[in-house]
């Protein structure tokens, strides 16, 4: 079991900057795989950004050079800190876990939260 809770979202001007946080909650261990979605109205989910539990990262490629995903594995915490937007970044972004760990040999996901909204101004 496991519960997502994101924050950060909120409206700014093209060219701003803006950190997305995900805690993670429940009875688990621990989490292999986290990372971060959007969805515009009208367009399908589309990933942003994923990282492992050791620190290995992806970016979709126009997110690439603009945002950076992080954890703190402590906290079961994934950021996304968000640079140099763009109007077509408007979306609301979602975190998504995978590989949860729950004992030894037991794992289980995916699980999405519940999403924070990102609106960028021209």
């Amino acid at each position: 079991q496991v519960q997502l809770v994101e924050s950060g979202g909120g409206l700014v001007q093209a060219g701003g900057s803006l950190r997305l946080s995900c805690a993670a909650s429940g009875s688990f261990l621990s989490i292999n795989n986290m990372a971060w979605y959007r969805q515009a109205p009208g367009k399908q989910r589309e990933l942003v950004a994923t990282i492992s539990s050791g620190g290995s990262a992806y970016y979709a490629d126009s997110m690439k050079g603009r945002f950076t995903i992080s954890r703190y594995n402590a906290k079961n915490t994934v950021y996304l800190q968000m640079n140099s937007l763009k109007p077509e970044d408007t979306a609301v972004y979602y975190c998504h876990v995978d590989n949860v760990v729950l004992d030894a040999g037991t794992l289980f996901g995916p699980r999405w939260g519940q999403g924070t909204q990102v609106t960028v101004s021209s």
